[in-house]
């Protein structure tokens, strides 16, 4: 059972996903909120898998609420979807950054926001490569313009650097182990020491890592690293 907050200023567009949830099998409505302040408090209180909240509130904004929520939170932390109107936008860049799990259009399909909802609770990216790296090509500072790194990879091993580039490329688990050579455990190990050493809470946010600190050059390959795009990061639903 996935424990939902919905975090929506408007009364009408919380009201229907919090109806649509409810009448999901495997979702359990905890609480909602209708700002950025309430969220805040009800994630600390209600403690939800997962917090289905928009980007834009009036008074503290959703990321704030966001940087919020994940500091104050006990592990495991909830999994944070930040619903949008556009895709390419730099608060939704700025949301990923700040740790959300994904992002999710204001228009997606009923079906398709319950089925990525369940993703993001399993601890996938629910976009496919394609909208992360045009997102963050589009917003993300290059290294040579951004001063200080935001992030040290000096900690990490050479495999875990190997890791790290190739979830920035998009790639799953199983590509990343066929890639390497490794079993899809030995993949994932790694993987969580690198969340682990650079203090990421999310897939999506070390997607940013990998090119903010140059590990990535925008545009040079797509995520089978052939220079199209392969598989997605995630499993968008159908």
């Amino acid at each position: 059972m996935i424990r939902l907050l919905i975090v929506d200023d408007q009364v009408l567009i919380r009201a229907g996903l919090a109806a649509l949830a409810a009448a999901a099998p495997g979702f359990d409505v905890v609480g909602q909120a209708a700002t950025g302040e309430e969220a805040v408090e009800l994630a600390a209180a209600l403690r939800p898998d997962v917090i289905l909240m928009d980007i834009r509130l009036p008074g503290m904004s959703g990321i704030t609420a966001l940087e919020y929520i994940l500091h104050q939170a006990a592990e495991p932390k909830p999994k944070i979807v930040m619903l949008t109107v556009f895709d390419l936008d730099e608060y939704v860049y700025a949301a990923l950054r700040a740790g959300a799990s994904g992002f999710l259009l204001k228009d997606t399909p009923p079906e398709r926001l319950l089925a990525a909802i369940g993703l993001i609770a399993d601890g996938e990216m629910l976009f496919a490569p394609t909208v992360t790296r045009r997102l963050v090509e589009t917003f993300a500072p290059r290294p040579e313009a951004a001063g200080e790194q935001p992030a040290s990879l000096t900690e990490l091993t050479e495999r875990e650097t190997d890791v790290l580039r190739l979830v920035g490329r998009g790639l799953t688990n199983e590509q990343i182990a066929r890639q390497l050579i490794v079993t899809v455990a030995t993949v994932k190990t790694h993987l969580n020491r690198v969340m682990s050493k650079l203090r990421l809470g999310s897939r999506a946010q070390a997607v940013v890592v990998a090119y903010e600190s140059g590990l990535i050059s925008p545009g040079r390959t797509g995520s089978d690293g052939t220079g199209h795009e392969g598989g997605a990061s995630g499993r968008w639903p159908s």
